[in-house]
């Protein structure tokens, strides 16, 4: 009679490639992390079927090989925040302006500055234009 509690003949499990003395990780970083960054790491770790341990040490040491994309890839990725910001800010102060000028409006004053307010929106619409398909020129590029 065969013990069922007996550990199986062959691993269920593939067991990955021990590394040599030589090689053995044995420092040990650390970081913190809020509740939503570790659940997105331990995601991407289970999607890759990886230890959060070993996703870690293997996306770090990839960033860490090609130092230049890296470096490359957050500048672009601050130059779009900022560009977003900076966005944000002048389509808010336009809308500000087509507001006095619609109240204005409205009420039947003489608005001079109306075609002056519209050219701003022009212009902002073609900022956004322009940096839309310098932003997606890049990523075809890149990606």
């Amino acid at each position: 009679m065969r013990c069922t509690h007996t550990a199986p003949a062959t691993p269920r499990t593939r067991q990955r490639k021990r590394l040599s003395d030589a090689n053995k990780r044995t420092h040990q970083p650390s970081c913190r992390m809020n509740d939503a960054e570790f659940q997105q790491l331990a995601r991407a770790a289970a999607a890759c079927h990886m230890s959060i341990a070993s996703f870690l040490a293997h996306a770090a040491l990839k960033a860490a090989r090609d130092l230049d994309r890296t470096a490359a890839e957050i500048a672009s990725e601050r130059d779009v925040i900022t560009e977003l910001f900076a966005v944000r800010r002048h389509l808010s102060h336009m809308g500000n302006n087509l507001n006095q000028v619609a109240k204005a409006t409205n009420s039947g004053a003489d608005v001079p500055h109306t075609r002056a307010v519209l050219q701003a929106v022009r212009a902002a619409a073609q900022r956004v234009d322009a940096f839309t398909q310098y932003y997606l020129d890049t990523a075809t590029r890149t990606g």
